[in-house]
C-alpha cells in the first residue's frame, strides 16, 4: 500500500531527542516493542511511513530500536539539506512531512495529516498546519497560528487571496508538502536555511490548504547551548528577507504576500538592533543595510504603523542609527522609572557579593594555579581526585588546592592543600584560580573570569533525568532553581564524559556552550591500572577472608524517600547466603551513610557497613560482584566485567517519580531480580555469573565503557592544563583490547 505520508526525520541526534521522537511517531516504547497509547489505525485509513535520514551512529540505533522504519544512515557532518533530500529519496509517500529529529510528531498527529491530506488533489502543494512550542522552561506552549490557518476553513487557496498564511511561524516542519512539488523544486528547497525554505515553499506553491490541529511540537534547544550569534549572521538573515521579497516578485506573488514579507524583515530587523548585543561597527553596519533593504523593498503602497512602532520605523527608513538609539535608551529609562514607581519604596537590590571576593577579581589570574572540589566540598575523591593526582604527575608546575567543608578536613589525605568556605584564603583562590575542577557546581556567587577555566567532571552516567529533564518531574526538582542552574553550567568551558549516551544527556540537560571531552571518567582508569596485589590489599583492609565471595550492595537515592529504608531483609538475605559471603552494604551519600545493618552480622563479620569508606573505586575492586538498583555504580563497575545484578523492586515507581533516559529492566548489564526471593535464587544459583548474565553484561559495556580505558585522567590533563591538540591525545583503545584488573579469585591465585 502506497503511503499517504511519508514523515522525514533527518539530522544528527541533537541532544539525544530522536529516540523519544520516533517513540512518539511508531506509537511504541522507547525500546520500539511497547506501545504507549496510539490507537490502531482504523480500517481504510491512509498509511504513514516513517523514514529516519539519521547523521551518524543514531542510525543503527534507530533501525535496532524501530524495525518498521526505513533508515538512512548518513556520515558525520552531512548538513541538513542533504538529510531532507536523502530522505526524500527514500520516501513513497504521496505527501512529506520533514521534522527535525530534535522535534516531536505522534502518531495520533501524523494520521490525522494523512487524513487531511488524502482529501486534497494534485492542485494543492501545501497543507499548512499548527504546532505548539517546547523549551526549557514550558511544554507545549499554542502557537499564535491558529486564527490564520482558521481563514480559509477546508477551501484549497492561493497565496496571493490569502496573505495573512505566509504570517503562520516560518517552521520548515508545518510545511506538509506534496512530494512531486517538493522534487520539482528541489533545487531552489536545497539549502540549510530553514527560514528561507519554509517561506519559498509557501511562494512556490500553486495551491495551499491549511489544517488548524497540531501536528508538529517545535523543542527550541536553549540559545545558549548553540554556537554564538556572529554579525555575518544577522547581515545573513537580513540577506535571507531580501532573497525572498525577490522571489516573491518572480513568482508574482501579489501586493498581500509582498507586504507581509517586507513587514516581517523590518520586524526581524529591529528586533536584532533591540535585542542582540552586536559590538558597535556591526551594529551601525547592519542598520545601515537593514535600513536600505527597507527603502528598496518598502511597498508602492507601504503606510507606517502608528505610535513608537512608527517611529521606530521611520529611524530604520532614514538610517538614523544615532537618534534611534538615543529613543531606545530613552524607552528603556522610561519603562524603569515605571517600574520603579510600580515597586514602591520596597528593597530593589539583592545583597552584594563579598566584597573581599570582588578585591580578589581585581588580581590577575594566576595560571600555576587550580581549584578542586567534589560532592559539595566533601573532600578528595571521584574524577577530580583522579585528575588532581594525574597532574601533580604530568604538570607540576600547576599547584592544585581543594575546597573541603570544615567537618571533613580531618579526613583529607596528609598533605593535602585545602581551604575552607568562607574563609580568606577561599575567596582568593575561586577569584584567581586558572582552573577550576568539580564534579558538581561551584556556587552561585563564583564569577567565571574571561581567562579561567573550569571543568565540569560530572560523577555519574545518567539513567534518572537530569538538569532540565527534571522539569516534569516534581519530587526530582524539589528546590531546584533551574536559571542558577544554567547559570552555573555556562561557566562550563569543558564537561567531561565516559560514553555517547552521557555527552548527548548532558548536551540535553545542561545546554550550554561547553565543549564535549569524550575521553572517559578519569575515575575509572584505576579500573585498568590495579593490580593483584591492590586487590588484595583492600580486601585485607575490609576484613575480607581469603576465599569468601565479597557482594557489594549500593542501592541509590530516591527522590520520594527522606531517609534511607533499606530495601533488603539483610538478615535473612546474609543466613541464605551462607558463612563464605560477605555483604559490602553502602548507603547513598545523600543519607549521611545511615546503612546501619544488624549489629549480630556485623559482629560476625558477614555484613560490613562501607557507607563511610573511601574511595568507593576500593570498594568495587574488592567486590566478586556487584548488587545494586538505579546507582550509576553500575555503568562504572561494568569495566571491571564482573557480575552485576539489579535489585529493582520499585522500579516503577522510581521511573514515574525521577523519570529515566532509558529502561533498565530491558537493557540491564546482568541479570535482574525483582523481589527479594528471586534475588536470593539468582545469587545462591550460578545465575549471577551465567552465560545469560555475561551476554547482558557484554552489550551493557559496549554502550555504557565506551571512552574508558584507563587513560582518562592522561587526556584531560594533556587537553586542558598542558594545551595538547585533540589528534595528539592517547587514542581511546578498542574495548576487546582493554584488560581490566583482576578479579578476586584471579587476584588470590
Amino acid at each position: 500500500m502506497v503511503p499517504e505520508l511519508s514523515v522525514v526525520v533527518y539530522g544528527r541526534n541533537a541532544q539525544g531527542h530522536l529516540p523519544d521522537a520516533l517513540a512518539e511517531l511508531t506509537g511504541t516504547g522507547l525500546d520500539g516493542t511497547g506501545p504507549v497509547g496510539a490507537a490502531d489505525p482504523a480500517p481504510g485509513a491512509p498509511a504513514v511511513e516513517v523514514v529516519v535520514a539519521a547523521v551518524g551512529p543514531s542510525a543503527q540505533d534507530a533501525a535496532a530500536h524501530h524495525p518498521s522504519v526505513t533508515v538512512v544512515p548518513l556520515p558525520e557532518g552531512t548538513p541538513d539539506s542533504a538529510a531532507r533530500a536523502a530522505g526524500a529519496a527514500r520516501a513513497s509517500g504521496r505527501w512529506l512531512q520533514f521534522v527535525h529529529s530534535k522535534d516531536g510528531v505522534t502518531a495520533l498527529a501524523a494520521r490525522a495529516v494523512a487524513e487531511r491530506a488524502a482529501a486534497l488533489d494534485d492542485t494543492v502543494d501545501v497543507l499548512l498546519t499548527d504546532h505548539v512550542r517546547s523549551t526549557w522552561r514550558h511544554a507545549r506552549m499554542p502557537s499564535p497560528d491558529g486564527r490564520f490557518l482558521a481563514k480559509p476553513g477546508r477551501r484549497d487557496v492561493l497565496l496571493a487571496d490569502c496573505p495573512d498564511l505566509l504570517k503562520v511561524t516560518p517552521l520548515l516542519g508545518t510545511r506538509v508538502v506534496r512530494a512531486g512539488f517538493w522534487r520539482a523544486h528541489a533545487e531552489l528547497f536545497g539549502t540549510d536555511d530553514e527560514l528561507f525554505v519554509a517561506y519559498a515553499v509557501a511562494l512556490s506553491a500553486g495551491r495551499l490548504a491549511t489544517y488548524d490541529q497540531v501536528a508538529l511540537e517545535d523543542r527550541q534547544v536553549r540559545a545558549e547551548s548553540l554556537p554564538p550569534v556572529t554579525p555575518e549572521d544577522r547581515f545573513a538573515l537580513l540577506e535571507t528577507y531580501e532573497r525572498l521579497l525577490d522571489l516573491a516578485a518572480e513568482r508574482e506573488a501579489g501586493t498581500g504576500p509582498s507586504a507581509v514579507l517586507y513587514a516581517a524583515m523590518v520586524t526581524a530587523s529591529l528586533r536584532v538592533v533591540a535585542r542582540d548585543r552586536l559590538p558597535e561597527p556591526a551594529a551601525r553596519e547592519f542598520f545601515r543595510r537593514a535600513s536600505r533593504a527597507a527603502v528598496a523593498h518598502r511597498p508602492a503602497d507601504h503606510r507606517r504603523p502608528g505610535g513608537l512602532e512608527g517611529v521606530r520605523r521611520r529611524l530604520l527608513e532614514e538610517d538614523a542609527y544615532a537618534k534611534y538609539r538615543a529613543f531606545q535608551a530613552a524607552n528603556q529609562q522610561r519603562r524603569k522609572v515605571r517600574s520603579a514607581v510600580g515597586a514602591g519604596r520596597a528593597a530593589v537590590g539583592r545583597k552584594v557579593r563579598d566584597a573581599r571576593y570582588h578585591q580578589d577579581l581585581r588580581r590577575p589570574v594566576d595560571p600555576g594555579l587550580a581549584v578542586f572540589s567534589a560532592y559539595w566540598d566533601r573532600g578528595v575523591a571521584c574524577n577530580p581526585a583522579a585528575i588532581a593526582a594525574k597532574l601533580a604527575e604530568l604538570a607540576p608546575h600547576v599547584h592544585a588546592v581543594w575546597v573541603v567543608a570544615a567537618e571533613n578536613v580531618p579526613l583529607l589525605p596528609p598533605g593535602t592543600d585545602h581551604v575552607v568556605p568562607g574563609t580568606r584564603r577561599h575567596s582568593r583562590v575561586l577569584a584567581t584560580a586558572k582552573y577550576l575542577v568539580n564534579n558538581a557546581n561551584f556556587p552561585n556567587a563564583v564569577v567565571k573570569r574571561p581567562d579561567a577555566v573550569h571543568v565540569q567532571t560530572h560523577h555519574g552516567t545518567p539513567l534518572k533525568r537530569m538538569g532540565l529533564d527534571q522539569l516534569d518531574y516534581p519530587a526530582a526538582a524539589k528546590g531546584l532553581n533551574f536559571h542558577d542552574l544554567l547559570a552555573r553550567v555556562d561557566r562550563w568551558d569543558y564537561s567531561v564524559s565516559s560514553n555517547s549516551h552521557s555527552t548527548q544527556m548532558w548536551q540535553r540537560a545542561y545546554q550550554s556552550r561547553y565543549v564535549e571531552l569524550d575521553y572517559g571518567y578519569p575515575r575509572n582508569d584505576v579500573y585498568y591500572s590495579a593490580t593483584a596485589a591492590d586487590v588484595r590489599a583492600v580486601r585485607e583492609r575490609l576484613g575480607i577472608a581469603p576465599g569468601a565471595r565479597a557482594l557489594l550492595y549500593a542501592p541509590t537515592h530516591r527522590d520520594y524517600e527522606a531517609t534511607w529504608t533499606p530495601r533488603l531483609d539483610l538478615t535473612a538475605l546474609s543466613e541464605r547466603l551462607g558463612d563464605d559471603t560477605v555483604l559490602l552494604v553502602r548507603g547513598h551519600y545523600f543519607y549521611g551513610g545511615t546503612a546501619s545493618p544488624p549489629a549480630g552480622l556485623r559482629r560476625a563479620g558477614r555484613v560490613i557497613d562501607v557507607s563511610a569508606y573511601d574511595p568507593v573505586e576500593d570498594l568495587a575492586l574488592a567486590a566478586d560482584a556487584l548488587i545494586t538498583d538505579y546507582s550509576s555504580i553500575m555503568f562504572d563497575y561494568a569495566n571491571l566485567d564482573r557480575p552485576i545484578v539489579v535489585y529493582a523492586d520499585d522500579w516503577e515507581t522510581y521511573a514515574k517519580t525521577r523519570g529515566v533516559y532509558f529502561d533498565l529492566l530491558a537493557e540491564p548489564p546482568g541479570q535482574v531480580a525483582r523481589t527479594q526471593e528471586e534475588l536470593t535464587r539468582i545469587l545462591t544459583s550460578d545465575a549471577w555469573r551465567d552465560e545469560t548474565a555475561a551476554k547482558a553484561r557484554a552489550a551493557f559495556r559496549r554502550r555504557f565503557c565506551e571512552f574508558d580505558d584507563g587513560r582518562a585522567a592522561e587526556r584531560v590533563v594533556r587537553r586542558v592544563f598542558l594545551g595538547e591538540s585533540e589528534t595528539s591525545l592517547p587514542p581511546i583503545a578498542p574495548l576487546d583490547e582493554r584488560t581490566p584488573a583482576p578479579t578476586p579469585e584471579e587476584a588470590a591465585q
